[in-house]
Formats: structure tokens, C-alpha cells, sequence
């Protein structure tokens, strides 16, 4: 019995393992949102009250990297360069 785990407008953050710097997220993981993902990313902060709480940040997917084209080749070469030279 299989059953199938509505993720829908429901979110998770994980510790960040990975972090860099003070500015990097300390929490990261994604938030779906009427069926489209988006990255979540956490920081505990601290109020003037001496209160902690997260502050959020929500970014849409990364779009994929487009495949760069290859260069096109050149139509002509030194060579054919040569041959239009009026002196030969």
C-alpha cells in the first residue's frame, strides 16, 4: 500500500550545512504554493525585545541554464581572404 504524500502548500527547511558566511541562510529547503516550488531560505534574528524569530526569504526556482550554442563556423577562411586580393 503505496500512499502518496500531498506536498501541496506546504513547505520545509532544513539547517544549512553548507553555509559561507554570517550572510548566508542558516535554514534552506523549499515552499510549494499551489502546485509550483520555490526556495525558502531562514535566518534566526533577534528583536529589540530580546525575542527570536525567523526571518524569511521565498525565491522562485532557479530557471535551468540554457545549452549554449556552438560557434558557427566561419563562411571563409584566410585563404579565401587571399584569393580576392586584387594583385594576384
Amino acid at each position: 500500500m503505496d500512499k502518496k504524500y500531498d506536498n501541496s502548500n506546504r513547505g520545509v527547511l532544513f539547517r544549512n550545512e553548507e553555509r559561507r558566511n554570517d550572510r548566508s541562510p542558516e535554514y534552506t529547503g523549499t515552499l510549494n504554493i499551489m502546485g509550483k516550488e520555490y526556495r525558502l531560505s531562514a535566518w534566526i534574528k533577534e528583536s529589540k525585545a530580546g525575542k527570536k524569530f525567523f526571518s524569511l526569504s521565498v525565491a522562485a526556482p532557479s530557471a535551468p541554464k540554457k545549452e549554449e550554442k556552438p560557434a558557427e563556423p566561419l563562411e571563409t577562411t584566410m585563404m579565401d581572404d587571399l584569393d580576392d586580393l586584387p594583385f594576384n
